[in-house]
């Protein structure tokens, strides 16, 4: 049941960094402006597409899962920054503590490793 319930839990999460690639790769502009608010180069965001497109299909079937999900969970707890606007709009902190979340999966995951199901190790 272990290996069932850490595959099921890995394509899920999986699914979310791959959303956002092509929700990326589709419609940059969002991730533009978030990325030149705090004076970075909006360049970034096919960087940050591939990074989540790679990492989608890495937590997978790998290879290194558990050191993916450690580079996720730091892009998790890193991109809240983005999203902590409490005055502007409070909805923005529900992703913050999403975010947090999925970082704390994302390192049970990395402490737990691939289990029995996965291509790579």
């Amino acid at each position: 049941m272990a290996d069932v319930t850490n595959l099921l839990g890995r394509v899920l999460i999986a699914v979310l960094f791959f959303a956002g690639a092509i929700q990326k790769f589709v419609d940059p502009a969002p991730v533009q402006t978030m990325i030149a608010s705090i004076g970075l180069p909006v360049s970034l965001v096919w960087l940050v597409a591939v990074l989540d497109l790679v990492a989608a299909i890495c937590l997978v079937i790998g290879p290194k899962i558990a050191r993916w999900a450690l580079i996720m969970a730091a892009y998790c707890i890193l991109t809240s920054w983005f999203h902590w606007q409490l005055r502007a709009d409070p909805w923005q902190v529900s992703i913050v503590i999403k975010n947090w979340a999925i970082a704390g999966g994302l390192l049970i995951l990395a402490a737990q490793g691939p289990g029995r199901w996965s291509i790579f190790r």
